[in-house]
C-alpha cells in the first residue's frame, strides 16, 4: 500500500491497520506533487489518499493517478457530501474510507477497490479489443466488399484456425494494412 496523507496520526492509524491486516505500506508521501512518484517508487496494491493537502486536492491527484498509472485509489477523508462523493467517483476512485479509521473496515475497503479496479481494467480491454475488432472488420468490408457477418466469420476462422484471440488476428490485420498502405507502388 502506499499512503498520501499530511496528518502523521491519520498515517500512523492507517500502518497500523494495513499491518493488523497482513499488509504492508510500501511508501508514504505528504503532498500531492509526491504523489506519481510514491507510486512509481512504491508500485502499491492500492494507493491510499488524504483529500486535503497542503498544496492541492487530493481528488485532483488521484484522477492523476488513475489515468496514468494501474493502480486503485481510496480516499480517506471526512467529507461526504454528495458532490464531494460524485468527484471522487469521476477521478476514477475506488473505494472511500472514513476519518477516523475504524480498523475493521479497511480490509474490505481495500478488496472491493481492488476487485473493482480489476474489473474496470478487463472492461476497458474488452472495449479496446471489439474497437479493434469492429476496424478490422470495417476494413475487411470495405476491401473486399463483405457484409459485417462475412468480416466477422473471416477474422473468427482466421482466430480458429491459428488458435490465437480474434482481437490478435484484427491487430495484426490492421498493422499489414498500414504497412501495405505506407508503401508506394512501384
Amino acid at each position: 500500500m502506499a499512503i498520501l496523507d499530511d496528518h502523521e496520526p491519520s498515517r500512523a492509524a492507517l500502518r497500523g491497520a494495513i499491518a493488523a491486516a497482513g499488509g504492508e505500506v510500501a511508501g508514504e508521501a505528504s503532498r500531492c506533487a509526491d504523489a506519481d512518484a510514491l507510486i512509481k517508487r512504491a508500485i502499491p496494491d492500492v494507493a491510499i489518499f488524504a483529500v486535503g493537502l497542503p498544496d492541492g486536492d487530493g481528488i485532483e491527484a488521484a484522477a492523476h493517478v488513475s489515468a496514468t498509472t494501474d493502480c486503485p485509489v481510496v480516499l480517506f477523508t471526512s467529507r461526504t457530501g454528495d458532490d464531494f462523493v460524485e468527484r471522487a467517483r469521476k477521478a476514477g476512485v475506488m473505494a472511500y474510507l472514513l476519518k477516523p479509521l475504524r480498523p475493521a473496515e479497511l480490509a474490505p475497503a481495500l478488496d472491493v477497490a481492488i476487485a473493482r479496479f480489476k474489473e474496470a481494467r478487463q472492461l476497458r480491454q474488452t472495449l479496446e479489443g471489439r474497437k479493434v475488432i469492429e476496424r478490422a472488420k470495417g476494413s475487411l468490408m470495405a476491401r473486399f466488399g463483405l457484409t459485417e457477418e462475412d468480416a466477422f466469420r473471416r477474422l473468427r476462422r482466421a482466430a480458429m484456425d491459428s488458435r490465437k484471440p480474434m482481437v490478435e488476428i484484427a491487430k495484426a490485420l490492421l498493422v499489414s494494412e498500414s504497412v501495405t498502405r505506407d508503401v508506394p507502388a512501384e
